[in-house]
């Protein structure tokens, strides 16, 4: 059997795998430069960097999955929290307002070809007030997670709607994942 190797360290796309019965031969995250490039729109940053962290990965004769999560208000791209104080600016700039959480996913086969797809999932968080604002942050569920939060976690409670895959918000959109991998003859 080919080896599938993911090309991630999130925890929470390999338990989204697992939910679906794929487990990963192999973990393998991808060390390149997540800068957005200047005028970058958020649908092609997000493609961009899921192509390139499985290019950096693959290797001939196996199977390899990489993925990036963006949100996105508009035009910009929000920031992957890396302190409290951009949790904070992210769920303000969020607060009463439609964002867009854009999930790439790439596969490569054994062969070399490439499988890509977009989950684009449209998310209206709650007006949040001081408290809200204030709790989510001293939970620390916002660090290391784009655009500031986590769906699966506390967030919850603020989620007035979406549009999409909820899957793709909490990081690998599992239908079009699966669909990519049996596309290029991958059998779990």
């Amino acid at each position: 059997m080919t080896k599938l190797i993911l090309a991630s360290a999130s925890p929470r796309r390999l338990q989204l795998l697992a939910q679906v019965g794929i487990v990963p031969d192999g973990v393998q995250p991808a060390d390149i430069d997540e800068t957005p490039r200047k005028g970058e729109l958020p649908r092609v940053y997000a493609e961009r960097l899921g192509l390139e962290k499985a290019q950096v990965v693959h290797q001939a004769g196996q199977f390899t999955l990489a993925g990036d999560t963006v949100v996105a208000l508009g035009r910009r791209v929000l920031p992957k929290a890396e302190t409290d104080a951009e949790v904070e600016m992210c769920l303000r700039l969020m607060s009463g307002r439609a964002h867009r959480v854009m999930t790439s996913v790439c596969v490569m086969g054994p062969d070399g070809q490439v499988g890509r797809r977009l989950s684009d999932t449209r998310v209206i968080l709650k007006r949040l007030s001081e408290d809200e604002i204030t709790a989510y942050v001293a939970s620390g569920q916002g660090i290391g997670k784009a655009g500031g939060y986590g769906i699966q976690g506390l967030a919850a409670a603020y989620v007035q709607a979406m549009s999409g895959s909820y899957t793709g918000i909490v990081g690998l959109p599992v239908f079009e994942t699966v669909n990519l991998l049996m596309g290029l003859g991958y059998k779990a």
